[in-house]
């Protein structure tokens, strides 16, 4: 399970504090020297960007493990004016703000990876991947992963939780929701993705065995998804109010889950299955996320990485009252 860290960006003082926050993480995480050193500049100029081009935002930090390999994902929201050529706005020299117009450039030459999404007038979602060592090289990955797990708004955890099972044949995924906020739900998360991690089995068993197992807790809201690549299916398993949608270039699924609470009462535990496709895109979150999001009023999101899928989302429908968690998985043939 990595839980997102949220800086708010919204005046130039807060871009040292960005700045220090990653470079506490990457030396935690192993960086050599070298590669910290490139973190701070990306960071100093993705909120220093945030200030000038998007009239602030936010700046989420996350660890990200691809295999053997470890890295910091870098993610910036903001609605600002967006913009209405990014290639134009890519390149060295050009500017909208009197800057010297070289920030975009070198976020994205320091980046291991680099992503971005802007709608003008709508604003933009800019990601970069920077790997302690050298970026993983896995070509026969079949799927990408994209997170976000925040606390509720003056909390200091958060009572959801998410996790993933990967492997060549079949994927595995979990959200769970905690029972409340604070403490006590980030315990039964914890709990729910232990007990995940602890089996290898369908969702609907992992589900039955994570009931038994938060009887002690106050329980959680919990689903599972398992893509299995073979079959070209999805085994779905879900009790409580975690949301889950399948899309295609065609086709579009809601996914079934029964009313109860993990722990506590369920009636029934059930798997549903659902066609995959190799451009499939599997999103699922908590009702931290208002459910009234539709990803057709977003031209090209789903084409971009899926951290940028979560990312757009959780800016223009987070509810800021709960902890949110919002997971996207995306079929590497998209």
């Amino acid at each position: 399970m990595r839980k997102s860290v949220a800086i708010p960006i919204t005046e130039s003082s807060q871009t040292g504090e960005a700045r220090r926050v990653a470079i506490a993480l990457a030396t935690r995480l192993g960086f050599q020297e070298t590669q910290r050193g490139k973190v701070g500049i990306v960071v100093t100029e993705v909120a220093s960007n945030l200030i000038q081009h998007g009239q602030g935002g936010v700046l989420l930090l996350r660890l990200i493990e691809d295999d053997s390999a470890i890295g910091i994902e870098v993610l910036s929201l903001d609605k600002g004016r967006g913009m209405v050529d990014v290639d134009e706005c890519l390149q060295d020299g050009f500017s909208t703000a009197g800057t010297l117009g070289n920030g975009l450039g070198a976020i994205r030459r320091l980046s291991d990876f680099f992503d971005i999404y802007s709608i003008p007038k709508q604003g933009t979602a800019l990601l970069a991947h920077l790997w302690a060592n050298s970026a993983p090289h896995l070509p026969e990955k079949t799927l990408e992963i994209g997170a976000i797990c925040l606390p509720k708004r003056g909390e200091e955890v958060s009572g959801d939780g998410w996790a993933c099972q990967i492997d060549h044949c079949r994927t595995l995924l979990l959200v769970a929701d905690g029972l409340g906020h604070g403490p006590a739900a980030a315990n039964a998360a914890s709990l729910a993705v232990r007990i995940f991690q602890e089996h290898d089995r369908s969702p609907g068993a992992i589900v039955e065995a994570a009931h038994a197992a938060l009887r002690s807790t106050r329980g959680a809201a919990l689903a599972i998804a398992e893509i299995d690549f073979e079959q070209q299916s999805v085994r779905f398993a879900g009790i409580g109010n975690i949301a889950a949608s399948i899309f295609s270039f065609t086709e579009h699924h809601h996914l079934l889950s029964h009313n109860g609470t993990v722990g506590h009462e369920i009636r029934k535990i059930q798997e549903f299955s659902y066609p995959w496709y190799a451009n499939g895109l599997l999103i699922m979150h908590s009702d931290g996320l208002d459910p009234k999001w539709q990803l057709n009023r977003y031209p090209g999101l789903s084409e971009k990485h899926p951290s940028l899928i979560a990312g757009v989302l959780y800016r223009d429908f987070n509810r800021e009252r709960d902890d949110v968690t919002v997971l996207v998985a995306k079929g590497i043939g998209r």
